[in-house]
């Protein structure tokens, strides 16, 4: 017997998690090519909603961390690889 038709004595999956309208191995090439997941903690899922959200403020981090660093360097003489 498959583990998916064990069920437990009277109990049914609930309406809200019916999955006939899902997608098998809809993220399977994604995944297989390499995903990088990262479970953000409450306190950041609440600012941050979805990916784009957390890419752009990721990617403004990043732009602002260079140009201190830049301007480091450039303040000093000295340059970096």
């Amino acid at each position: 017997m498959s583990q998916a038709s064990k069920t437990v004595s009277g109990e049914q999956m609930r309406a809200e998690y019916d999955i006939h309208g899902g997608v098998r191995e809809k993220y399977y090439e994604r995944y297989r090519q390499g995903a990088n997941v990262v479970e953000l903690e409450p306190d950041v899922a609440a600012v941050f909603y979805d990916a784009e959200a957390v890419n752009r403020a990721l990617r403004t981090l990043i732009e602002v961390a260079r140009k201190q660093v830049e301007e480091a360097t450039s303040s000093t003489g000295t340059t970096s690889n």
